[in-house]
């Protein structure tokens, strides 16, 4: 896929060749990407912080990256979806919303949150 657009509706088209629909109401698409950020999270655990790095470097390791990522950006795509949220858009909004609230001359090197800069 070389597109949001063109997977957004290959994703619907999985969906609704197996009558799933019915499962995805807003709170249960909300839930299951939490689930999935969950299992994302699960790689890192009781691993330090060299292994986490390496990762990417292992087959299985990036496999398995790319699918907790890829479990997540679909849930992402439904939720929009449902909520009539063009993520491309809302994704720009949210950009240009933190520039404002992180000045680079505030927030060059700093970690601080917006409100103590």
């Amino acid at each position: 896929m070389n597109s949001i657009e063109a997977l957004r509706e290959a994703l619907l088209r999985f969906r609704d060749e197996r009558d799933w629909q019915q499962f995805h109401s807003l709170r249960n698409l909300i839930v299951s990407l939490n689930l999935e950020a969950g299992e994302l999270l699960e790689l890192l655990q009781w691993k330090s912080d060299a292994e986490i790095a390496a990762l990417p470097a292992d087959a299985a390791g990036r496999e398995a990256l790319a699918d907790e990522c890829a479990d997540v950006f679909l849930y992402l795509l439904l939720i929009a979806d449902t909520a009539g949220i063009d993520l491309l858009d809302a994704a720009a909004a949210k950009l240009a919303k933190n520039g404002e609230k992180y000045p680079v001359e505030k927030a060059f090197g700093s970690r601080a949150k917006y409100d103590r800069l």
